[in-house]
């Protein structure tokens, strides 16, 4: 057996796996050029995708597009009907407003604003399952799958890995981690996973946990900000308000068997309480969360502990 690890930059992050196998490099290959397809895919900024031909044609047609990409957008419309979280694929034209993490960055008017939360609600998604056709009842609707579209693709990449016969693997696709099986090289047989310090610079853990089958996906108001002479702005918006959350949370991280779930539920729950979040992940199943405050406070559902500095 071999391990053998490819960086690769794409989806404006930096991907690295990590595959052990009798022969690596073509499994690697396969899952590089999986990952451009995928990029294309599921993105609302590339001009030729699918996506943004749904987009385009918001308040005129349906279009017809590819069975994973209708999967997401299904699964993404169920979630962001729940009325109590955060998630919404709809959330395009709010993002669009702010550009948080982009060079046109800015801070909209309250009138801006207003006009995006109009045009937001997910229940204006309509969905063909016989033809896999997406329909944007209202004109300047925009779907944004950047909450949940790393997380789908990972679990499609360990789909590909599981098939072709690897049984120890670690995927990382900034910010959401998979381990597969167990890690060949660590004595406790584990992969060690950081999460990021929220008050210290990038690579500066608050704590590292061992992962063995899981995804663990991390979101967190420290990512990316935009910074100007009226205040400092991060980039998870409020469905509700069209602002950035208000939240004493500065970072959730999500254990789960998949990885968009945990995508599903930083989202979803990012801004709630600490009770509220530590008491949803409860009734989920195969789940556990790490929340970190802006005070320093760890609390960790997996040893239901809490750990103030």
């Amino acid at each position: 057996m071999t391990t053998q690890t490819r960086t690769i930059h794409l989806m404006g992050t930096v991907i690295t796996l990590t595959v052990t196998h009798d022969d690596p490099e073509p499994i690697l290959a396969t899952c590089a050029a999986r990952l451009k397809i995928y990029e294309h895919r599921f993105s609302a900024n590339d001009a030729a995708s699918e996506l943004m031909q749904v987009n385009r044609f918001a308040g005129q047609h349906g279009v017809q597009v590819h069975p994973e990409l209708y999967d997401l957008i299904k699964l993404g419309k169920f979630y962001s009907r729940l009325p109590d979280g955060n998630l919404n694929i709809a959330i395009g034209p709010l993002v669009k407003t702010w550009h948080i993490g982009f060079a046109d960055a800015r801070v909209p008017s309250h009138a801006e604003i207003q006009t995006a939360l109009a045009k937001i609600d997910p229940n204006n998604i309509q969905l063909d399952d016989a033809v896999h056709q997406v329909f944007l009842l209202q004109a300047g609707m925009e779907i944004d799958l950047g909450a949940l579209a790393k997380g789908y693709i990972g679990d499609l990449l360990v789909r590909y890995l599981k098939k072709v016969g690897v049984t120890s693997a670690l995927l990382n696709l900034g910010g959401n981690v998979i381990a597969i099986g167990q890690n060949p090289s660590h004595t406790d047989q584990a992969w060690h996973v950081g999460i990021q310090d929220p008050k210290l610079p990038l690579g500066n853990y608050k704590l590292v946990i061992p992962v063995v089958n899981r995804s663990v996906v991390t979101s967190g108001i420290y990512e990316r900000q935009l910074v100007t002479q009226s205040g400092t702005y991060h980039h998870i918006l409020d469905r509700h308000t069209g602002y950035p959350i208000e939240t004493n949370v500065t970072s959730l991280t999500i254990l789960s068997n998949q990885s968009v779930t945990g995508e599903i539920w930083t989202t979803e729950l990012f801004g709630k309480p600490v009770a509220s979040i530590l008491k949803t992940v409860s009734l989920l199943s195969d789940v556990d969360a790490i929340v970190i405050t802006q005070s320093g406070q760890v609390y960790d559902t997996r040893t239901k502990t809490t750990m103030i500095e």
